[in-house]
């Protein structure tokens, strides 16, 4: 009962910072390994971007019970402190490139300090802006199947505050350039696949540039509610998945959308409608533009379980459709009143919190319908996945070590529609899991905080797949459910989609990572990959392996 008060506390005492952390802050890999551990609960990691404001509370939470903290998670609460007790800062733990006394020009080594570091913050009363510069450097060498590099490098800024107490706001803009190989250069950073100066490539220099920002309200009509508005473009996830998601995996392009978001005591909804882009094309006139409704309903019990349930609505063709708007409504039942033209998807989801130190969760993902042919399982129309994981927090008593193990089965044409155009996909990227339809996957990772700044990990992955069978020059041949691009044929494909049928490919994937933080804000990712894929149909192998190198700076 105890932990259910605290829950409850924490979940309404939010602070005045209500911009949202970038999901690639270390803090949630810190605040995962916490709540894994039962010394805080509700990080909301199924819609994870948490408010800085959220973090803070939680790292107070986790201030009252650094007792049963070992040594490293004590370093890292206070790396974390610094940056998110925002109402604690002064010369002593942050600086200003502008304003502050000393800085970079009157202490020039003052840039390897542990303080927290801005190009400039300034703050008055309930109103505050950070401004921070954010840089990357990204090296590759290719070992197999030939030696070559690639690199790419961009410089960008971010503006982010909150007003008023309850409005957060964010603009972050980036430009980078690419030299050496420019496939192998799309392997590095994935996100070249669906950017449109990469793609374009008219200019003297491959560029690239990426930009996000949204408005964010917040506010707590009684000491129990708390209600959040938010419109703009920001990098989202939906769902449970330690290496990817069923529903939003976040390794496709960034949305724009109307989020509402609603917290009362156990009971949390969650509404977004979101546009984005359909298949690319170089002639304008096939461009589209996609839309996505999503409601979702979960509910948390402290010490037992979250479960959620969800819908989501592809479309396109037409403007937003006010039905698809309303966040109080069966989408499925609408789409039918509709004319049937359009894509649903459902989705379950559990997390358990049982045991301390030990995680479980699952995901079962429903693409249209199933309960028409439940006689008939391995019909093509039965468009289902699932997934179960489990995550090991200080196994055996070995502190800050953390084991993880995931299953995921996808069945052929899940994601796929018989309108192209309402494929769950954008940019010619899947938005759930990146395996694809016809696959499914054994992933095993083990990570360790070997002190505040230095995090080795390596992950397996094991892929099969069952690809349609294509003839030289691209032709389809037999389909099997296996491209997220080719949907079902009527009178043209059999009735039966029998899982993994086709051309097979065995992927065997590993990965080697070391993070390293010597300096605050100066980050080095190193990291070697090897990838192995026995396409055993068609009896030949193909072997990628690389090194890479990426250097982040962020102040």
């Amino acid at each position: 009962m105890k932990k259910i008060f605290l829950f409850l506390f924490f979940a309404i005492c939010v602070s005045a910072q209500v911009e949202n952390v970038p999901l690639d802050h270390g803090v949630y890999t810190f605040l995962k390994e916490m709540e894994v551990k039962k010394i805080i609960y509700g990080i909301n990691e199924d819609i994870p971007n948490l408010k800085y404001g959220e973090v803070k509370n939680f790292l107070k939470q986790i201030e009252s019970r650094q007792i049963e903290l070992s040594n490293t998670e004590r370093k890292l609460f206070e790396k974390y402190r610094i940056e998110f007790y925002t109402d604690k800062i002064n010369d002593y733990n942050t600086w200003n490139l502008f304003g502050s006394s000393p800085n970079i020009f009157t202490s020039p080594f003052s840039l390897f300090d542990d303080r927290q570091k801005y190009l400039y913050n300034y703050k008055d009363g309930d109103n505050n802006v950070f401004v921070e510069m954010i840089g990357t450097f990204n090296y590759g060498h290719r070992v197999k199947p030939s030696t070559n590099n690639a690199e790419l490098y961009d410089i960008g800024f971010r503006f982010r505050g909150t007003l008023f107490s309850k409005l957060g706001y964010n603009l972050t803009v980036i430009k980078g350039g690419v030299s050496g190989n420019k496939n192998f250069s799309a392997i590095l950073d994935p996100r070249m696949n669906y950017n449109f100066k990469f793609i374009e490539d008219i200019e003297n220099i491959i560029n690239y540039d990426f930009v996000e920002g949204y408005l964010q309200y917040n506010t707590q009509p009684t000491e129990n509610i708390n209600i959040t508005v938010q419109l703009g473009r920001e990098k989202i996830t939906l769902g449970y998945g330690y290496n990817s998601k069923l529903s939003f995996s976040g390794d496709h392009p960034t949305m724009d959308f109307f989020k509402f978001n609603i917290k009362y005591g156990v009971v949390n909804f969650t509404s977004i409608h979101a546009s984005t882009v359909g298949d690319f094309s170089f002639d304008r006139s096939q461009l589209y533009t996609k839309y996505i409704a999503m409601n979702r309903l979960k509910l948390s019990f402290p010490d037992f379980m979250d479960f959620g349930v969800g819908e989501m609505i592809v479309y396109s063709d037409r403007g937003i459709d006010l039905a698809y708007f309303n966040p109080l409504m069966f989408y499925k039942f609408a789409e039918m009143s509709l004319q049937d033209r359009d894509n649903g998807l459902f989705f379950i989801d559990a997390k358990t919190n049982f045991w301390r130190n030990l995680e479980f969760h699952g995901t079962f993902f429903l693409d249209e319908n199933l309960l028409g042919h439940l006689q008939h399982l391995s019909r093509f129309s039965n468009k289902t996945a699932y997934q179960l994981g489990a995550m090991w927090y200080q196994p055996l008593g070995l502190c800050d070590l953390s084991l993880f193990v995931e299953y995921t089965k996808i069945r052929p044409y899940t994601y796929s529609h018989t309108n192209n155009k309402n494929t769950f996909t954008a940019f010619d990227q899947i938005l759930g899991h990146r395996i694809g339809p016809n696959s499914d996957e054994i992933f095993i990772k083990a990570a360790y905080n070997l002190n505040e700044w230095i995090r080795p990990s390596i992950s397996y992955s094991y892929i099969r797949a069952g690809n349609n069978i294509v003839s030289e020059n691209g032709t389809l041949i037999r389909n099997v459910g296996g491209d997220v691009f080719q949907p079902y044929r009527d009178d043209v494909d059999p009735m039966d989609a029998p899982f993994l049928d086709g051309n097979r490919v065995n992927t065997t994937e590993i990965i080697a990572n070391l993070k390293i933080e010597p300096f605050r804000d100066i980050i080095f990712d190193i990291s070697y990959y090897y990838i192995f894929s026995d396409h055993v149909t068609e009896n030949f192998s193909e072997n990628l392996s690389y090194a890479q190198l990426i250097m982040k700076l962020q102040f």
